[in-house]
């Protein structure tokens, strides 16, 4: 962020360099929101072990011991489960700048893909339910199985979020449905979301075209949705590294996208499927069709 910073007088730059500065560290990015009367869980900053265990005397356990930069996918947290595990906890992150966050015990992880344009108007897309595997996003349902009231708040809180962050583009705002129905949000991420490759083919607009749209200016799409749509990735087999065999999948409501990486890692995401309800398919339904051709899609070895 600082590198763009020091070029934004010559060219406009968005997400704006001053937001992309405050989204990249997480406790900034908390501070922020927390600032701006956002819902977040609460946290704290920690620099030493001794405050960790302070926190954990304050939030109790489970908690989640978090890197504030350079963390995704999971990749950065540590869940401290009880006593036993603080300083293994502390010790992973070797070094790194930390913040203590309490836990939600949350009953469904939700996302916004939310925009912005240069001119201000904001436009978001329908709530989807993201569903995870080994903290990897595996599948996206939209619309999400909640209620109108729950998919509203989280609309609101959003758009309240686009309208305090400086700059234009898409962002994947990620939230935690509470026990009550609450929602919070977990995080930001600046760009068009894994959990958006959905509105390929069930919205009136892509997250794509909709960031091109934000950036240059123009009216934002329409964000309706369309079809019922289940978004799978298609993750690197745990068992191997390596050449993987060439996916070919075609079907009249199936749209396979590879990325074209040339090697598998263990769940290293290597494309997606958009399963669409085009013939005005339930949820439920196009659940029942994805359980019966994973195995067609599932990455092997050469």
């Amino acid at each position: 962020s600082d590198v763009l910073k020091s070029v934004e007088n010559n060219a406009e730059i968005n997400p704006s360099p001053e937001t992309l500065k405050i989204i990249q560290d997480k406790f900034l990015q908390k501070t922020f929101l927390q600032n701006n009367n956002i819902p977040i869980p609460e946290f704290i900053k920690v620099e030493s072990l001794d405050e960790v265990k302070e926190g954990l005397k304050k939030f109790g356990y489970p908690a989640l011991l978090k890197a504030r930069r350079d963390a995704y996918d999971g990749k950065g947290n540590f869940k401290i489960d009880s006593e036993n595990e603080v300083e293994k906890a502390y010790d992973y992150f070797k070094g790194q700048k930390l913040m203590l966050e309490k836990f939600v015990p949350f009953k469904m992880e939700v996302s916004v893909i939310a925009s912005r344009n240069t001119k201000g108007e904001i436009k978001t897309f329908p709530l989807v339910e993201n569903i995870h595997e080994k903290n990897i996003l595996r599948q996206t349902i939209a619309p999400a199985r909640t209620n109108n009231e729950v998919s509203q708040k989280a609309s609101k809180i959003a758009s309240d979020t686009m309208n305090v962050l400086n700059g234009a583009g898409v962002f994947g705002i990620e939230m935690f449905v509470t026990q009550d129905d609450d929602i919070v949000i977990n995080e930001i991420a600046p760009r068009v979301h894994n959990s958006g490759h959905h509105t390929l083919q069930s919205s009136k607009t892509s997250q794509f075209e909709q960031h091109l749209r934000a950036i240059l200016g123009l009216d934002l799409g329409n964000t309706q949705l369309m079809h019922n749509t289940i978004m799978y990735n298609i993750l690197g087999n745990l068992n191997f590294e390596g050449e993987y065999k060439k996916l070919d999948f075609s079907k009249n409501n199936i749209f396979l996208k590879m990325y074209e990486k040339k090697i598998s890692k263990p769940l290293r995401k290597l494309g997606h499927l958009n399963i669409v309800g085009i013939d005005n398919q339930t949820i439920d339904q196009l659940l029942d069709e994805l359980s019966q051709i994973k195995d067609l899609v599932e990455v092997k070895s050469i």
